[in-house]
């Protein structure tokens, strides 16, 4: 279809009477005012506070499973324990509100893994997303990868991989990797405890893992490869647990979906759930306002802990968290569980 020209591409006006502008509502009419229906209200979101422990599915992102969680809870704040790789499936603690508090016990708790390990590539990212940077016709029988497992129980120092979210002079490791820039990470002392063969066919092994804080499941498997001498990387990750938080809890996306505003709520942990193998100590009305102004009080009874961490709680609620000193309780955080907060039982 041939494009209308515009009046300045038709030359100049016929001599004579100029001609009359034509108003932008010529020939249309009366205007009517506009009508506009009612904006849907969005729904308000809720002070709604605790753990969800998501079984997350292979293929998303941490930061998009918190956002789902979120919106279904219709909570105001939210966030997680622990990043787990867009590869991997498994639990993902989810904080809602004043869980977030005590995100940092959770992350320093204990992990549980099941993954496989495939023989014969080294990747550069130490996993199946990424490039083969060496290979190996070698495949380890399992007595030999059995032999090799005792090498990474125990205090061990690891090298992180290079695309991961450590830090070197205020940029991500992974994105100096990605930038094409040289990475070079030190090794660092992490604490495995248990590894255990579950399944072996040849050419892939599934191990089982529990280790501490900082422990990366991609480099113990670089690192096995090399040690057998026939490189290997993970396919397959699952995490089982997290500090407190089992398998048997998890629950999954699809499920909550089906569940609806209010069926989700059964699905919410305690707050304090996050604190399994803190002391709890039980205070009364006016000790606990106290801390939650931030003011230390004083532990009797013979039951009252020493030194170190612990909660306290009035009337079964969590109050605050801090440490134990010369028989104080000095608060760090202090909680505010209105709203929607499940208690134990």
């Amino acid at each position: 279809m041939q494009q209308e020209e515009s009046p300045l591409e038709r030359g100049p006006a016929p001599q004579g009477r100029p001609p009359e502008p034509r108003r932008a509502d010529e020939g249309r009419g009366p205007r009517r005012p506009q009508q506009r229906g009612p904006r849907p209200d969005r729904p308000k979101r809720k002070d709604v506070s605790g753990w969800v422990i998501l079984d997350k599915g292979v293929g998303m992102t941490s930061t998009h499973a918190v956002a789902v969680i979120k919106r279904l809870f219709n909570a105001k704040k939210a966030g997680h324990a622990g990043t787990l790789d867009p590869l991997a499936s498994g639990i993902l603690p989810i904080a809602l509100g004043e869980a977030t508090k005590t995100v940092p016990f959770v992350m320093d708790g204990r992990k549980a893994y099941r993954f496989t390990v495939s023989w014969g590539v080294e990747t550069d990212t130490d996993d199946a997303e990424g490039r083969p940077v060496a290979t190996s016709d070698a495949r380890p029988t399992r007595e030999q990868v059995e032999a090799a497992l005792p090498n990474f129980i125990g205090s061990i120092e690891q090298v992180p991989p290079r695309y991961s979210a450590i830090k070197i002079q205020g940029e991500r490791a992974y994105d100096l990797a990605r930038d094409g820039e040289t990475v070079e990470l030190v090794a660092r002392p992490v604490q495995i405890d248990h590894l255990s063969i579950v399944e072996h066919d040849g050419e892939c092994t599934v191990i089982a893992a529990e280790c501490g804080k900082g422990t990366y499941v991609r480099a113990l498997a670089r690192d096995l490869g090399r040690l057998l001498g026939c490189h290997g990387h993970v396919s397959a990750l699952r995490r089982t647990r997290v500090g407190p938080f089992l398998e048997a809890n998890a629950c999954n996306i699809p499920a909550l979906e089906e569940a609806g505003p209010e069926g989700v709520l059964p699905h919410l942990q305690p707050v304090d759930t996050a604190l399994d193998g803190v002391p709890s100590v039980p205070v009364s009305r006016d000790m606990a306002l106290r801390l939650m102004r931030g003011q230390p009080v004083i532990l009797r009874g013979r039951d009252a802990p020493v030194e170190g961490k612990a909660f306290a709680t009035c009337g079964g609620i969590l109050v605050a968290v801090g440490d134990v000193e010369r028989g104080e309780l000095v608060p760090h955080r202090v909680f505010h569980l209105g709203g929607t907060a499940p208690q134990r039982n």
